[in-house]
């Protein structure tokens, strides 16, 4: 994270320290970004003050420049994980024990439509591909990202990302009309690195049409929250759909939710799996694992209006 030419931050294990390496004035700063900008292909200036890139190394960059940001160049960088994280890797760091272990390779093995929530950090894209880890090599992946961070190791693997536009506001590639590409390129599963927009729909519809075994990630604070995101993305098709026909298909689309979360310490962790099953004018939830607990909860109704 750089908030200036002499104020840089870095996250390590979940803890965020100051470190001492600076850039030589506004002037090597602007200079990097640039590069950046250039090797990237956008403009980058007072009319297109928000850069987003790729780096080589994988690592996603952000950047806001003035007169967006008044104080000056703002960064962050995301790095990608080196090695890919597999449930052995989940279970040695601590973020789920051995009984939600085995119901997560459960899941995935049974080919169950699963929804991975939680907020900005909390891991979500790990457990997405320690998830995808456990898919059989027999099986076709279809991977679609708005900016590519998953790294599969499996055999048969199509990777599809999604492009912003240009300068001139042309050439942009959305993950919903990856996704509509990605119905015709034979998938046994398909893979959405996180639902954000209209695309929601046409993955429901996809679950619900036989395409089983999808996994996909979303910004939400509980599995509730999780679904009522993903009404509210699947409402901004240009399908216009009754609230209670869409949460009848999202119901039965949605398997299971699997929380994440980071604690204060930075420790991230899976909190919750919970089973989802279509109810009248409702959803009905089963907690399937809880962190810390090792009895499985009862099946429990939940209204969600």
């Amino acid at each position: 994270m750089i908030n200036g030419p002499s104020s840089i931050y870095v996250e390590r294990h979940g803890v965020i320290a100051r470190v001492q390496h600076r850039f030589d004035g506004m002037r090597g700063l602007m200079s990097a970004l640039r590069g950046v900008a250039q090797y990237v292909g956008h403009a980058l200036d007072e009319l297109h003050p928000i850069l987003e890139a790729r780096l080589p190394d994988g690592s996603r960059l952000e950047a806001v420049l003035p007169p967006a940001a008044p104080d000056g160049p703002i960064v962050s960088i995301r790095r990608v994980q080196q090695s890919a994280l597999t449930l052995d890797g989940l279970l040695a760091h601590g973020s789920v024990n051995e009984q939600g272990r085995a119901i997560l390779a459960t899941l995935v093995g049974k080919h169950r439509n699963v929804l991975i929530a939680g907020g900005t950090g909390s891991g979500k894209t790990s457990v997405l591909g320690a998830l995808c880890a456990l898919i059989s090599p027999a099986e076709r992946i279809v991977v679609i990202e708005d900016s590519r961070e998953l790294d599969l190791r499996h055999d048969h693997v199509v990777q599809l990302e999604g492009r912003p536009a240009d300068a001139r506001g042309q050439g942009a590639i959305s993950v919903r009309q990856l996704f509509k590409a990605t119905l015709r390129l034979r998938p046994d599963r398909i893979v959405v690195g996180e639902i954000r927009g209209a695309e929601a729909l046409e993955l429901i519809q996809a679950m619900t049409s036989g395409h089983d075994g999808c996994l996909s990630t979303i910004h939400a604070s509980s599995p509730l929250d999780a679904l009522h995101r993903l009404e509210t993305l699947a409402l901004m098709s240009d399908v216009q759909l009754p609230l209670h026909a869409l949460r009848a298909q999202i119901g039965s689309a949605i398997h299971a939710i699997v929380q994440t979360a980071r604690s204060s310490d930075g420790k991230r962790e899976l909190t919750e799996i919970t089973a989802v099953a279509p109810g009248e004018r409702s959803y009905a939830f089963q907690t399937l694992y809880r962190a810390g607990s090792s009895a499985t909860q009862p099946a429990r109704a939940r209204r969600t209006a």
